[in-house]
């Protein structure tokens, strides 16, 4: 609550965590409240933050960066080195330290990871058939979807509700309160689906999820692996399906380079995805029309 957290700030506390939207709007509403003696800026999730489109920080860190001194140190974290942060590092007006975690990366042998060559046009028929199969089979498995944009996000959730799935989604256009709504539907196990991009998939303490569908094939590895450690957590088994298009076949050899693993097909009848080829299109463009999609 703004006005609870406002006499908090007031207070002037040594430490503030918050999100650049939240603190945007305190030092746009508050004439109590100061950062002009601050002397550590520390952004977490560095990459997502200075990345524009979905999720656009800018406005809101240009207001921050303006309210706090000149002469403080700025602290930048990631879990993925992403080409913006590369670009940084060059902007900065001094020598930047720079310092980079050598984890091993890998995915875990009780991961079954596989892929599905599809044409981009019939990528949505591949996907509802694919739900379609595990809820048919497994009605007591959870699935989470990783999308590429906020509004494929939407999109995908609004068709797949249309079909009866119960689907819920994840992104970082929805308010903090929607998501923790939206999350606790998953958890709770009433929406066996949550469709999530990768900004909302960060983090997140969730249970078994049995399958991992990439509706798009990661444009880095380390996302890649990211996504599919959702699923096969502690020992358990778990499956990945990425959805790979003919302009994403060097993306999925860059995947396999650095989990050094060559992904397997998983083979669906396609037969049952062409039946319901052209409705699933329709009913794409009917909600891409509701959520003012171009």
């Amino acid at each position: 609550d703004m006005v609870a957290q406002a006499l908090e700030l007031a207070r002037k506390p040594h430490v503030v965590v918050a999100t650049p939207g939240r603190l945007a709007d305190h030092l746009r509403s508050s004439s109590t409240f100061s950062l002009r003696k601050l002397r550590f800026l520390v952004l977490d999730e560095a990459d997502r933050l200075l990345e524009q489109g979905c999720a656009d920080f800018t406005a809101d860190l240009e207001l921050i960066l303006e309210s706090v001194p000149a002469r403080r140190q700025t602290l930048l974290f990631s879990a993925t080195l992403t080409a913006t942060l590369s670009q940084l590092r060059g902007l900065a007006a001094n020598q930047p330290f720079f310092w980079e975690a050598q984890s091993e990366v890998r995915t875990v042998e009780e991961l079954d990871q596989r892929y599905l060559l599809v044409p981009e046009a019939v990528k949505d028929a591949y996907l509802v058939h694919l739900i379609q199969k595990f809820q048919d089979e497994h009605e007591d498995w959870s699935i989470i979807i990783f999308t590429k944009t906020c509004k494929d996000c939407q999109v995908l959730n609004m068709m797949l509700r249309k079909y009866s799935f119960p689907s819920v989604a994840l992104h970082s256009m929805m308010k903090q309160r929607q998501r923790f709504a939206a999350l606790a539907k998953f958890k709770s196990s009433i929406f066996k689906i949550l469709i999530a991009t990768d900004v909302a998939a960060r983090g997140l303490d969730i249970p078994a999820v049995q399958v991992v569908i990439n509706h798009n094939t990661p444009g880095l590895p380390k996302i890649y692996i990211h996504r599919v450690g959702r699923t096969a957590r502690a020992g358990r088994k778990g499956i990945a399906i990425t959805l790979v298009t003919q302009y994403d076949i060097h993306l999925v050899h860059a995947i396999e380079q650095e989990i050094k693993l060559q992904l397997k097909e998983f083979s669906v009848e396609e037969q049952h995805v062409l039946d319901i080829l052209t409705q699933v299109n329709v009913t794409r463009r009917e909600c891409e029309i509701v959520s003012g999609s171009p």
